[in-house]
């Protein structure tokens, strides 16, 4: 073995590269400068292979690249080699170089036809690109199930919000129905006594004053509780088919006289409306009340609007009062329907208007609620259907009248338990 690397290395007897070429500078000097060439391009490879294995060390099979990189070394090596030998026969060294190269390219052929398979498995740019569009279509669909499961949460907190709402109205109703009732017939009782007390007074009697002041007292204590009674939807109705938009016009100019000359009032009437079967005179007072509470609403005048509208399913028609006042806020709309609610200061007003609006809308069977939309101040819908439920008819009262602050003024009725 010994013997054998001895003879290896022995270079007496042996004549270099450049005998063959005849020393022929032309070829000499070009194997020199493309074996120098072909030498810097494999050297250069491996260290920009080592460069960017080492930035990126994220790199599936990253010691595959090393592995290339000793092996363009070892054959840059025998490109110098070859250039070495065109002077010195130092062809032991060349062979041992060249042994070094074949190992590493055997082992570096090996590793490669190994990793083929698995390299065949990774996504190519195109798949990824695919891959990253399909996520982003998913994310999509996240994102809108989640707006909508949002929308569905907010939808369902306002549904469960105006049950409550509506919970608490019905239980409200159903409380000051019941009281209304009984101190409806206990004035009743009143009333009768001081009719049959007045009656049997003389002219001339100096209680007569004091006896009609009492009346009046206990008729507006009626007032109030044919209010109270409207608001629970217990209040006899004496329901007649109404042309709406003729009511309103007649009843314009009352309302011109009512609101002041600092309001200017404005119709707004669909044609063709369907007649309907409403009491005339508990309307005319429903819309005197939100005249009333609009005017309140523009101390410095603006315009107060009456419009009808069919509604959308073509089964009856809504009433809008608006007005271009300050508007409500949220939190004083979601009560403004209570009966007692008010924001006017203690003694001027009774908070029983909107409540008896609310009142007389649902026993006619349609519904009264504020309508939220880019105009300014207030609007209030009430909604009636073409042929309203059959209501009783008690004796006609008269038309109402207006007074400032309150509802108008009505007879009182008893009703029965």
């Amino acid at each position: 073995m010994l013997e054998l690397l001895r003879r290896l290395w022995e270079v007496e007897n042996l004549s270099p590269h450049g005998i063959c070429l005849l020393w022929r500078p032309e070829l000499i000097w070009t194997h020199v400068v493309s074996d120098s060439l072909i030498a810097f391009a494999y050297f250069s490879i491996p260290i920009g292979l080592a460069y960017f294995v080492s930035r990126r060390r994220d790199v599936v099979f990253g010691w595959m690249f090393w592995s290339f990189a000793v092996f363009i070394t070892a054959c840059g090596a025998t490109h110098l080699m070859a250039i070495w030998t065109l002077w010195v026969p130092d062809y032991g060294l060349e062979a041992a170089v060249k042994l070094i190269t074949g190992m590493a390219s055997i082992g570096t052929a090996v590793a490669l036809w190994v990793l083929i398979p698995k390299a065949l498995t990774l996504p190519s740019p195109t798949q990824l690109r695919q891959a990253n569009e399909a996520l982003q279509a998913r994310i999509a669909e996240r994102d809108a199930a989640l707006a909508a499961l949002e929308a569905a949460n907010a939808e369902r907190a306002r549904a469960e919000e105006a049950l409550r709402q509506s919970q608490k109205m019905e239980a409200i109703g159903q409380l000051t129905g019941g009281v209304a009732h009984d101190f409806n017939n206990l004035l009743n009782v009143v009333l009768l006594n001081l009719d049959r007390v007045e009656r049997g007074l003389p002219e001339a009697s100096p209680l007569r004053t004091r006896l009609r002041d009492a009346v009046k007292g206990a008729e507006r204590a009626a007032t109030m509780t044919h209010k109270l009674l409207a608001f629970a939807r217990r209040q006899p109705l004496s329901p007649v088919s109404t042309d709406v938009n003729a009511q309103i016009a007649s009843f314009a100019e009352f309302l011109r006289g009512t609101i002041g000359p600092r309001i200017r009032l404005e119709t707004d009437l669909a044609p063709n409306l369907p007649r309907v079967r409403i009491d005339p005179n508990q309307f005319e007072s429903a819309i005197l009340n939100l005249a009333v509470n609009a005017r309140d609403a523009m101390p410095e005048g603006g315009t107060l609007t009456l419009a009808t509208r069919p509604l959308p399913e073509g089964d009856g028609f809504a009433v809008e009062v608006s007005d271009t006042g300050a508007g409500m806020a949220p939190e004083v709309e979601a009560r403004a329907f209570e009966p007692f609610f008010t924001t006017k200061p203690l003694g001027q007003g009774t908070g029983l208007g909107l409540s008896q609006v609310f009142g007389f809308a649902q026993q006619s069977g349609g519904s009264a609620a504020f309508v939220r939309d880019d105009r300014p101040g207030t609007t209030v819908r009430l909604s009636f259907p073409a042929q309203a439920p059959a209501m009783s008819r008690p004796a006609a009262r008269p038309a109402p009248v207006a007074e400032p602050g309150f509802a108008p003024l009505l007879p009182p009725v008893a009703v029965a338990g």
